[in-house]
């Protein structure tokens, strides 16, 4: 049975991300080993149900290179559901299941952890029209992370500014949205055939491709936006052609990311980078 302790949501978010501040660290250790070290320090925080410990260490995780181990997910899924940020909690949990399969480790747990989501989203839905809320979405529970408020990623994140906190917001979601040729088959120790990074400095964003080739060599090539004159209303599709889901450059229409085939992610990477774009070129309001 999975046991959930509620803890603040202040608590659990401040420490969760504090490893940003300790990001500049470098460590003696190989990237795997590294990866192995803190995955051990997660499994043994969650244990001791230290929520914003294991979230630092998740979040020093997510700032290396690579892929992450499927237990990654599943604890990053326990830690967002404890903060109360529900669509990650639920990305997450879905991507360890979607790994594992069946086989997994935490397999009974995750699905369990799931839909606890959706019972706090219904909690929190009967809470706010019971609060009397003005016309409220007649479908959605919960607003998407992507529309979350710049206020509460800032809080997630413990970031620095606006346009920080969705660079961080935005990798976390393509963490989970690589696109593999054979969605089918996922092994665990390689990357996805394609995944995205994005950074940002002054008014220029860089979005980093890594691609695996024949072989297993990974290929990475960086493209510059430059923010002012971009519209930030970012379009995106998915076609089930290519079992894929694509970003469009906001200059010229033509495609800029090749995504999953999840929807629901590729429409929130899509109002992330959307958001960032809109809050580079208004600096004065970060």
């Amino acid at each position: 049975m999975v046991k959930i302790t509620r803890v603040g949501r202040r608590s659990v978010s401040g420490f969760m991300l504090a490893s940003l501040l300790m990001a500049g660290q470098v460590s003696a250790l190989e990237p795997k080993h590294e990866t192995r070290r803190l995955m051990l320090a997660t499994e043994e925080a969650v244990s001791a149900e230290s929520w914003g410990e294991a979230g630092e260490y998740l979040n020093r995780l997510q700032q290396l290179e690579g892929e992450k181990p499927a237990n990654y997910f599943y604890f990053r899924g326990r830690v967002m559901l404890e903060s109360d940020h529900y669509n990650e909690a639920q990305a997450a949990l879905e991507k360890y299941v979607s790994l594992t399969g069946s086989e997994g480790e935490h397999y009974t747990d995750a699905l369990k952890l799931i839909t606890n989501v959706e019972k706090a989203r219904q909690q929190e839905g009967a809470k706010a029209k019971n609060n009397g809320a003005v016309d409220p979405a007649p479908v959605a529970i919960i607003e998407p992370a992507s529309e979350q408020s710049i206020g509460k990623l800032r809080e997630l994140y413990l970031a620095d500014s606006d346009a920080e906190a969705l660079v961080i917001h935005a990798n976390t979601l393509l963490d989970v949205a690589g696109w593999r040729e054979d969605q089918r088959i996922v092994r665990l120790d390689r990357p996805a055939d394609v995944s995205y990074r994005i950074d940002r400095r002054n008014d220029i964003i860089s979005i980093q491709e890594s691609r695996r080739e024949p072989g297993g060599r990974i290929v990475k090539t960086t493209e510059s936006m430059g923010v002012f004159g971009v519209n930030p209303q970012i379009e995106w599709n998915c076609e089930s052609a290519t079992a894929s889901c694509w970003i469009y450059d906001p200059r010229d229409g033509s495609r800029l990311m090749k995504l999953s085939p999840d929807r629901k992610q590729a429409e929130e990477i899509a109002r992330t980078l959307g958001r960032l774009i809109r809050t580079m070129q208004n600096p004065n309001q970060s």
